[in-house]
C-alpha cells in the first residue's frame, strides 16, 4: 500500500538522503522560477499547480522523475532526450550528474505548457 502524505514537506521527509536532497533542489528550483506556482500532494507525489497541476516530481529506488512530457519546445525537448524514457517523463539516475540548468527552463516551460493547454481548453467552449 502506498503511503499517504498531507504535504511536500512530509513527502521529502520519508525519502532517502541522496532523493531527498535532489528533490529539495528541485522544489527551490521550481519555486523561484514560478514563483506565482503553488504546491501540494497530488497522486501522492509532489505537484506544483497553477489552478492545476502542471508538474510533479517523485522519488524512485533509483532514480527521481519529472513529469509530464515537455511539449513543444523542441530545442529544450532535445537536450533533455537522454532521460526521457518511452512516454517521455523524465528520469534522472541516482548517482548520475543532474542536469541542473534545464531545470528552471523545464519548470518554465511545462509552466506555459500548462497555462496555453488550459487556455486552449476555455476558447473551445
Amino acid at each position: 500500500m502506498m503511503k499517504r502524505f498531507d504535504s511536500v514537506e512530509a513527502y521529502l521527509r520519508d525519502l532517502p538522503p541522496a532523493s531527498a536532497r535532489i528533490l529539495r533542489r528541485v522544489r527551490g528550483i521550481v519555486r523561484k522560477s514560478v514563483p506565482e506556482a503553488g504546491e501540494k500532494i497530488s497522486y501522492g507525489i509532489p505537484a506544483f499547480t497553477l489552478g492545476g497541476p502542471f508538474l510533479y516530481c517523485a522519488a524512485f529506488k533509483a532514480h527521481v522523475s519529472i513529469f509530464p512530457p515537455l511539449k513543444g519546445d523542441a530545442a529544450l525537448a532535445k537536450k533533455l532526450a537522454p532521460f526521457a524514457n518511452a512516454k517521455g517523463n523524465l528520469r534522472f539516475p541516482l548517482g548520475e550528474p543532474m542536469p541542473w540548468p534545464l531545470i528552471p527552463k523545464l519548470a518554465r516551460a511545462l509552466a506555459l505548457q500548462y497555462t496555453t493547454r488550459k487556455t486552449k481548453r476555455k476558447t473551445k467552449r
